[in-house]
């Protein structure tokens, strides 16, 4: 186990859900260190996807069932890669539009962009961000952006109004650390602990609590941007890279898991996957008296993955395809469509 992660981890959890969520995922070999002992961005990077992987299994019991029948095998999790949905829109709040969120945190993390997919049927693009030093170890990000110009005038209105009173949660403190992390590529272990605690925050709904009439006329016409009004930028999903995704999606089906009908397969046909249909989850409405309103909505869902190693000529060596696809990516999505 590396110390830097491992203390990365107990600083800003604490030392018993640190200890779970590291043997429930796979640790990287062989990641960049530092000379004089400090955290660095890799190490960084991975600290907080362990965390935020952990906010999967909080939010997701189905995700969190099929983890700890891994974990109860003697197995791991291959933690592939997360998804956020951002929207692309002028009436914001103080939060950054789109994935601009999110890129000034990834990339003094040291990720930087690996493709962009063009979701059209959904209204958005997708783009992925994998690591520089560690790209087929360190989970990638799939980051989407929502595009409301794509719809109805109304529907754009309900938009503004949501998104509208988004606060920005990095912090002046953040800021700082991130500038020095992007800078030096390293902090102090106890630095870049802070500086994760200071990100999760980032990792949530921005905006304020949404008006039920809202919620309705975007669901109306997306199912996508109805699931950004509850959820905000938290994690979509997020993703176990396995051998064989066809024979687990039979094994969970077998088990009465709400695992999607069809599996994805990329145009290249390298690089297959499925889901878990989201979680239902209850959420807070405003409703037309202004009154508290609760309903049953999707929330986040599990993926699973599996990547086909090919013959890279650059680096005379076989690789994992860690690229996406926009039919899969699609297909995807509607795992939270789900009623």
């Amino acid at each position: 186990m590396n110390p830097n992660i491992s203390a990365l981890l107990t600083a800003t959890i604490g030392a018993a859900r640190a200890s779970h969520l590291l043997s429930l995922v796979t640790s990287p070999a062989g990641l960049p260190v530092d000379a004089d002992g400090r955290a660095t961005r890799a190490e960084i990077a991975q600290a907080l996807n362990i965390v935020l992987f952990g906010g999967i299994l909080d939010r997701v019991p189905t995700g969190r069932a099929y983890t700890d029948d891994v974990a109860a095998a003697g197995g791991k999790v291959t933690f592939d890669h997360g998804a956020l949905r951002t929207v692309k829109w002028r009436d914001n709040g103080a939060l950054p539009e789109g994935e601009t969120a999110f890129t000034r945190i990834l990339r003094p993390l040291g990720y930087v962009l690996n493709g962009t997919y063009p979701l059209d049927r959904i209204g958005m693009t997708g783009r992925s961000y994998a690591h520089a030093d560690a790209p087929e170890e360190i989970a990638q990000f799939f980051l989407s952006e929502f595009h409301p110009e794509r719809y109805s005038e109304a529907f754009r209105q309900a938009v503004s109004r949501i998104t509208g009173s988004s606060a920005d949660p990095l912090t002046p403190r953040a800021q700082s650390l991130l500038w020095q992390l992007e800078r030096d590529g390293a902090l102090a272990v106890q630095e870049g602990a802070e500086l994760i605690g200071l990100l999760v925050p980032c990792f949530e709904r921005q905006h304020a609590t949404p008006r039920l009439e809202d919620y309705e006329i975007l669901l109306r016409e997306s199912a996508e941007m109805a699931w950004i009004a509850t959820e905000g930028n938290a994690f979509n999903h997020a993703t176990d890279r396995v051998d064989d995704v066809f024979a687990l999606a039979e094994q969970q089906k077998q088990l009465g898991r709400p695992m999607k009908e069809k599996v994805e397969v990329s145009r290249s046909g390298r690089v297959k996957q499925t889901a878990f249909r989201a979680d239902m989850v209850s959420r807070a409405f405003v409703g037309a008296q202004g009154e508290r309103v609760e309903r049953e909505v999707p929330g986040s869902f599990y993926e699973f993955i599996t990547r086909d190693r090919y013959a890279d000529e650059q680096l005379a060596q076989p690789r994992y395809d860690l690229g996406f696809d926009a039919g899969n990516a699609q297909g995807i999505f509607k795992m939270t469509a789900a009623a």
